[in-house]
């Protein structure tokens, strides 16, 4: 089901152009699950000049902030049943602690990284995070993730799809991969403290 609901938001999304990567941007960061990403490579892979580059930077960050604002409210005016209803309780838990242990720092981790930045928008809400914190962190956070890729993809597309053939790239970064996800996957479970949540219920 997943993989029919990306090709249709990527699909629909790629046919519209800037309004396209515009819409999937927004309602990633607030409700769907399907990454703008997916539209800003082949967007930036196929343009034809630095103003459309910088263009496709922009809608991306700006309109993912906007629809992250959405998931603020969502959090604000739903609250904490709501979460608990879409996400699972230890990812709740895990986002909960993101927050209070780290504040901006922890949606700039959402915002930059593969962690549901509209589920800690949610998270963020209702905790009644301040929202110009909020926005900044997601602004300077998402204007990195979607920066580096407009950059890669759009300066150096054709060296870097060259780059992609060559099996010692892959083997480098299958080392730093593996590297890296050890220290990360055991900071990411010390966030889940089912002790906290106790806490927080009392």
């Amino acid at each position: 089901m997943l993989v029919q609901i990306t090709e249709s938001v990527v699909s629909c999304g790629s046919g519209f152009g800037l309004v396209g990567l515009a819409v999937v941007s927004a309602t990633e960061a607030a409700l769907q699950p399907v990454p703008p990403d997916l539209l800003v490579l082949p967007m930036s892979l196929e343009a034809s000049s630095k103003l459309e580059l910088l263009a496709i930077f922009l809608v991306a960050t700006l309109f993912s902030v906007v629809g992250s604002l959405v998931g603020y409210a969502i959090g604000l005016y739903a609250g904490r049943p709501a979460i608990e209803k879409l996400a699972k309780p230890s990812l709740s838990r895990k986002l909960d602690e993101l927050i209070n242990r780290y504040g901006d720092t922890g949606v700039f981790i959402a915002a930059v990284s593969p962690i549901p930045y509209k589920l800690l928008a949610w998270t963020a809400g209702a905790g009644r995070m301040d929202v110009r914190t909020f926005v900044s962190a997601g602004f300077f956070g998402r204007g990195i993730r979607f920066g580096m890729e407009v950059l890669v993809v759009g300066y150096w597309g054709e060296e870097f799809m060259k780059l992609l053939e060559d099996p010692l790239f892959w083997i480098i970064i299958g080392v730093f991969s593996i590297a890296a996800f050890i220290p990360l996957n055991a900071w990411w479970n010390d966030l889940d403290d089912p002790a906290d949540e106790h806490r927080q219920q009392n």
